[in-house]
């Protein structure tokens, strides 16, 4: 299967790195950019006490699937940040600001 050279380059500007006990995320967290950001992600969770959402673009449902799979990975993380999109899709799937499911807080 090949990517179209629009997802190639969103996929490329999206990132995550590891900065002290934060997980940050660049770019766009869409279906796109996925696959590549859980595979950057799987080795910097340990430990990790924050996902950073600050310098974040967009983010779409599968960017929320991931982001909330994450969550659940690193019990106690915290969300920081609010990329355009986001709040509506909380609502949408009932998650908390935690990306928990029936989380109140």
């Amino acid at each position: 299967m090949t990517v179209a050279p629009a997802a190639a380059a969103a996929a490329a500007a999206a990132s995550v790195v590891r900065e002290g006990d934060a997980l940050v995320f660049r770019g766009a967290i869409d279906r796109a950019a996925a696959p590549a950001l859980w595979k950057q992600a799987q080795p910097l969770l340990a430990g990790s006490r924050r996902i950073a959402l600050g310098a974040a673009g967009s983010i779409d449902s599968a960017g929320l699937a991931l982001l909330a799979e994450l969550a659940a990975r690193a019990p106690g993380i915290v969300v920081e940040g609010e990329p355009p999109g986001l709040s509506e899709l909380r609502a949408a799937y009932r998650l908390g600001p935690d990306l928990g499911f029936g989380s109140g807080r």
